[in-house]
């Protein structure tokens, strides 16, 4: 199964847009990490379409909030629905668990021991100040600790999480995460 970790920052924020429709917010960078090839690739907004192949190859796609926020504002550049390739959100599958929204930074430090690299506001900083490896690196981190979450995950049937200073467990199925799904991805570009 060809997966593909991802997550996007973006060049301004909701309330410079005075919206929480995401689809409102312009990419600055796009990071993935391939299953196929075990590699990291970043794609900034005008080098998009060398994005588009991989993803169209993908089996599923894997991100944290990605089925609200990333996906919907790719497709916003996509000529074709990303939402036909298999995703796995895993905020949305904690949430199915607990009701409620947890950070990543939290999840990952209690479940890897190590925290976020920085914040996404900083990343809009970085944008305007023209900082652009520093978006990069901090993107690709995202994405690394996205995939570890989710590899944990898979292992072990769980995650971990901080509440009120208890650690806690989220019991996750994960059995048929990586079930392969037909998927019809139509693109007019490729």
């Amino acid at each position: 199964m060809r997966k593909i970790t991802f997550d996007i920052e973006t060049k301004n924020s909701f309330e410079e847009v005075e919206s929480t429709d995401a689809t409102k917010l312009d990419i600055s960078v796009v990071c993935i990490h391939d299953s196929k090839t075990d590699k990291y690739d970043c794609f900034w907004e005008e080098d998009l379409d060398k994005l588009w192949p991989i993803l169209e190859k993908a089996d599923m796609l894997i991100g944290y909030n990605s089925d609200h926020f990333d996906i919907p504002l790719l497709n916003k550049y996509y000529n074709g629905d990303l939402t036909q390739i298999k995703s796995l959100d895993i905020l949305k599958e904690i949430y199915k668990k607990t009701g409620r929204r947890m950070k990543l930074d939290n999840i990952a430090e209690m479940t890897l021991g190590e925290k976020k690299s920085g914040h996404g506001m900083e990343a809009i900083t970085w944008w305007k100040t023209g900082e652009k490896e520093k978006i990069k690196k901090y993107c690709l981190d995202d994405v690394r600790i996205t995939k570890e979450v989710y590899d944990y995950a898979i292992k072990n049937n769980m995650l971990k999480w901080k509440d009120n200073g208890v650690l806690k467990e989220i019991k996750l199925d994960t059995s048929k995460w990586e079930e392969k799904e037909e998927k019809t991805i139509t693109n007019s570009l490729f």
